[in-house]
């Protein structure tokens, strides 16, 4: 049987105001540490020349730049708050060579949000014009998108829902309080994951990381990477008192699995 190689890229790993965040003269925004520059979060998946993004953060510009993002073959959405959808208008740079409109992916209340808030992308009506050229689907199911098999896993968040997402070996779990119990199946017997974990401070619609923690040790999680941090978090100090197998993201970090 081939192997198929899986290669992640962190675009971003800030919380919703990104790090530093505007105003802000603590520490950690004025530090300089490359790690503590937060763009706010969304994640890369290739493998075999394909890219699946998930999320269209508010900074996709400047993450796609940064990591030289030519093409996008789907999108992933986790959910429609503002610092994971804002950045959608950016993909219509994807959409200037041809070729078919981006898919995008997302359960019920994602897509139908993502259709009512940026309504003139979707509208058959107007001159094509500079827009998006975006084909919606709604997830009913196990997903295959340039032959990776993706499992969507539904968190959550505070008093809402969110959608993770399972490769393999790896899942992306951004944005949520809590784990519901039909949920736990579809993450069994993984080796990374790269969960929501604040702050250390309690929080009520994110985990924070004791609680980020405790939640993937009861699935024996190897290697547990925390994102959407804070400015609370100062990369270098705080990863000193993480448990073992226990790290914080960053912008730019990479992982690789052999699925």
């Amino acid at each position: 049987m081939n192997s198929k190689r899986l290669d992640i890229i962190v675009l971003g790993s800030g919380t919703s105001t990104g790090v530093p965040t505007l105003g802000c003269s603590c520490a950690v925004c004025t530090s300089g540490v490359a790690e503590n520059q937060r763009t706010r979060c969304s994640l890369l998946l290739q493998s075999g020349g394909c890219n699946i993004l998930i999320d269209t953060a508010t900074d996709l510009r400047q993450q796609a730049l940064r990591e030289g993002i030519g093409h996008l073959d789907a999108v992933l959405y986790t959910h429609t708050h503002a610092d994971h959808v804002n950045g959608i208008d950016d993909l219509r740079a994807f959409n200037m060579k041809g070729g078919p409109p981006i898919p995008i992916y997302g359960d019920v209340a994602t897509i139908a949000g993502i259709q009512r808030v940026f309504a003139y992308i979707f509208d058959d009506n107007l001159e094509p014009g500079y827009r998006p050229r975006l084909a919606p689907h709604v997830i009913e199911g196990p997903l295959n998108l340039c032959g990776l098999p993706i499992l969507a896993v539904p968190l959550q968040h505070g008093e809402g829902m969110s959608l993770g997402f399972r490769v393999g070996p790896f899942a992306y779990l951004t944005d949520c309080s809590a784990i519901p119990k039909t949920s736990l199946p579809l993450l069994r017997d993984l080796h990374t994951v790269i969960i929501d974990g604040l702050r250390f401070r309690p929080h009520n619609t994110h985990f924070n990381i004791p609680q980020a923690v405790a939640a993937m040790k009861e699935l024996a999680v190897e290697r547990i990477i925390l994102t959407h941090l804070s400015h609370d978090i100062d990369h270098h100090r705080d990863a000193k008192i993480l448990p073992p197998g226990v790290e914080f993201a960053f912008d730019g970090q990479r992982l690789s699995f052999t699925l």
